[in-house]
């Protein structure tokens, strides 16, 4: 089974797993209990290796390290090459204030930088439907969104919206990492002023609205950071809409290996919720 290692980010709307590697590799849409788009989580030892993964990948890598951003579900992984090169990938789904109003859209947003070096990446977005049967292609936009690469399903049509280039990311390409790269995946809708400018001001938006949620918690002096870190992980697992909490974002993971009590922790245990 691939690493349950895994650092958890949403916005009471979707949540989604990453690796240490910066692999998306469970992610549910429009909402927790959707069909996984990513679910390379539950892959077999048969299917390919990157079906059902959103993948960055630095060429030659070879370590990682990973860290939350104080205070917030925004998480930045880091991946260095033998001869120090580093890659940045900052991910985080968009959770700010819009006036009096909250906005959370299905939408996971990752920011890719060089830190050091002269790296190259390359980036694997492959989308199932179907709790991963069917791989869905990508196509160019057209017209006013041919910035974004679309992928259609029987339910649902996702959007990437990109600074990269379209060919380079179809292809899964290798290219040098020269200017900050910024990928928007989720449900088919327009990205006014560019990736990059809306990207980072959902970023901020996002940072601002949960450092000030965790401004109001009471906690220890102690064991602030602990505290804190588990109270998001919390909230992150409670459906805005509804106000339920739900047991875990995944299904299907045995509580050990060969058991068969894989149940669907993506729906409100009663009992659970109450303790």
């Amino acid at each position: 089974m691939p690493t349950l290692n895994l650092a958890l980010i949403g916005n009471g709307t979707i949540g989604a797993l990453v690796t240490q590697k910066a692999e998306v590799t469970w992610m549910c849409v429009p909402v927790f209990d959707g069909d996984p788009v990513f679910c390379s989580l539950l892959r077999g030892p048969a299917q390919p290796e990157h079906d059902g993964a959103f993948a960055v990948e630095m060429i030659g890598g070879s370590r990682s390290e990973q860290e939350y951003v104080p205070d917030t579900p925004i998480i930045v992984t880091r991946l260095f090459d033998p001869a120090g090169a580093c890659v940045q990938v900052t991910d985080f789904a968009p959770r700010l204030s819009e006036g009096n109003n909250l906005s959370a859209p299905a939408m996971l947003v990752r920011r890719i930088e060089s830190i050091a070096g002269a790296p190259a990446i390359r980036i694997r977005v492959r989308p199932m439907q179907n709790y991963g049967a069917e791989a869905l292609a990508a196509e160019r936009g057209t017209g006013d969104a041919n910035d974004c690469l679309l992928y259609r399903g029987d339910e649902i049509t996702l959007r990437l919206t990109t600074n990269a280039s379209l060919d380079d990311v179809m292809n899964e390409t290798a290219f040098g990492l020269d200017e900050p790269v910024t990928l928007m995946f989720g449900l088919d809708e327009q990205i006014t002023g560019g990736a990059t400018r809306a990207a980072q001001n959902l970023a901020d938006g996002t940072s601002a609205w949960w450092r000030n949620w965790v401004a109001a918690l009471s906690t220890p002096s102690g064991w602030r950071d602990d505290v804190v870190r588990a109270a998001i992980t919390l909230k992150l697992n409670v459906s805005e809409e509804s106000g339920a909490a739900i047991a875990a974002m995944t299904t299907s993971i045995p509580e050990a290996s060969g058991s068969e009590r894989n149940w669907d922790y993506r729906y409100c245990w009663l009992r659970d919720a109450y303790f």
